[in-house]
């Protein structure tokens, strides 16, 4: 669905955010994105979208480069960004403007999503508090009927309430077919709901793989101890949290956190994702 390959890309010709940098992603998922702040996670998720143009290489959606904007490929993929405006108008108003960009955007699902929040219907976007703001606006992206969901940050300005609603929503979207792609540093915050993830470090992709596949290559256990052959261990509340290889006989949930240190800091356990990968 998304094939990105022999990506280049920087803002400045002397730093290069990405350079052959290549991944594909199909649907069926909901994967997150993660990375150290300054990897490039937002600009990957602008470049998907076609709001940036590669150096070289490019990021093809069903393959069509996104950066050609065909209308067919706008209406099937929206992006939350992190930071956004939204016009000081009437709700109803702002939707009459946008809405038939997206042909599948379902009304009766929006005023769903608007009711699960807390959100008025009939509400001036330009009084609401930031964080009414932001549910506003993901209640159109999960209206909107695409196959292809970009999110940048998506629980930043929620309170603990309205990430639960969040969560709830999102999970109504989900479906065979599509593909969400959330970029977070709140990990907690949707960590239950992806079943992918892709770890970016340093231009490269360290990770790129169902969660199913990393619990069969790796355990994350918790204990008052390091337990022997431990890959990659850090302080927990429970004593030590540790990385350590599968035994071949019982499956551990994956600690999203967890993975996502060791992958940065553990060659051992850089190398048993990469064998993952390849086999």
């Amino acid at each position: 669905m998304i094939e990105i390959k022999d990506l280049s890309f920087g803002y400045s010709s002397g730093h290069l955010l990405f350079s052959g940098l290549s991944l594909e992603l199909g649907g069926g998922m909901v994967c997150g994105l993660l990375g150290k702040n300054g990897v490039g996670k937002s600009t990957l998720l602008h470049l998907v979208a076609g709001l940036l143009c590669p150096l070289s290489g490019g990021v093809a959606y069903r393959g069509i480069r996104t950066f050609d904007r065909v209308p067919g490929v706008l209406a099937d993929m929206f992006l939350v960004p992190e930071v956004y405006e939204l016009p000081a108008i009437k709700l109803r108003d702002w939707l009459r403007a946008v809405a038939p960009f997206y042909p599948r955007f379902s009304r009766e699902r929006m005023m769903s999503c608007l009711d699960m929040f807390e959100v008025e219907r009939d509400c001036n976007l330009g009084s609401l508090s930031m964080g009414q703001r932001k549910k506003a606006f993901l209640s159109f992206a999960l209206s909107s009927g695409v196959t292809t969901l970009l999110m940048d940050e998506p629980t930043n300005g929620l309170d603990i309430p309205s990430k639960g609603q969040f969560r709830r929503a999102l999970a109504q979207f989900m479906d065979g077919e599509s593909c969400i792609l959330i970029s977070t540093h709140q990990v907690a915050d949707v960590e239950n709901l992806l079943d992918h993830v892709v770890i970016l470090d340093d231009n490269k992709v360290l990770l790129n793989d169902r969660l199913t596949a990393v619990s069969r290559r790796l355990s994350f256990v918790v204990g008052p101890e390091v337990p022997p052959g431990a890959l990659y261990t850090q302080p927990s509340v429970g004593g030590v949290a540790a990385v350590v290889p599968f035994d071949g006989e019982h499956e551990t949930e994956v600690n999203l956190e967890l993975l996502f240190n060791a992958a940065l800091s553990s060659p051992a356990v850089r190398d048993i994702l990469r064998k993952e990968a390849e086999s």
